[in-house]
């Protein structure tokens, strides 16, 4: 793949916004959390496959963002191997230059410094944007950390409240349903397990 189309490739992807894995992911947050409780209950009814298929989307997404997180590592190398090629040129130029001019060693101490001050400059370049693009992708990675701790907290909040046992039938009570299909408790009133 070229650079360009991977350029074209990173807009369009940045261009529809939740699109990515964290936007899958707080999906999948909002379905658990605005999901419809069971009648009776405080458990809640999720549509399995529509959580499975927003879990998937952002497992599918992570890949991508750690492609983009490579591709930012490789532009920066490639900066480096560039400004070293003219670093390393412009010392070539400055050393056929001193050897030509060896009387005026004035203009050889110039070229030098001014040679020595773009190898500075490029290091200093080359480490700025080696620690941005590791902080970019220690951020992508800390935040891809809290949403996955956060749907992991939601999913298990869940199934906990959906394996809630019910409440147990006094000694000697047993669960009568009468003809009209009401059991006895809920004829002798509406049991709420969250006030139990």
């Amino acid at each position: 793949m070229n650079d360009e189309s991977f350029d074209d490739e990173l807009l369009e992807e940045e261009a529809v916004p939740g699109d990515d894995a964290e936007g899958f992911l707080q999906r999948a947050i909002d379905t658990v959390s605005t999901a419809r409780t069971m009648p009776l209950s405080a458990s809640v009814l999720v549509d399995r496959q529509d959580l499975l298929d927003l879990l998937q989307g952002a497992v599918d997404r992570i890949p991508d963002e750690l492609r983009r997180a490579r591709w930012l590592l490789r532009e920066r190398d490639e900066f480096l191997a560039s400004r070293q090629r003219e670093a390393d040129m412009l010392l070539d130029d400055v050393r056929a230059q001193a050897e030509r001019m060896v009387q005026r060693t004035e203009i050889v101490r110039q070229a030098n410094q001014v040679a020595q001050r773009v190898l500075d400059d490029a290091r200093e370049e080359a480490r700025r944007l080696r620690h941005e693009s590791e902080d970019y992708c220690d951020q992508r990675l800390a935040s891809f950390e809290i949403v996955l701790e956060r749907t992991l907290k939601t999913v298990q909040a869940g199934r906990e409240k959906l394996q809630a046992v019910p409440p147990p039938l006094h000694d000697g009570e047993s669960l009568r349903v009468g003809a009209d299909g009401v059991s006895d408790i809920a004829q002798a009133g509406f049991f709420d397990q969250d006030d139990g």
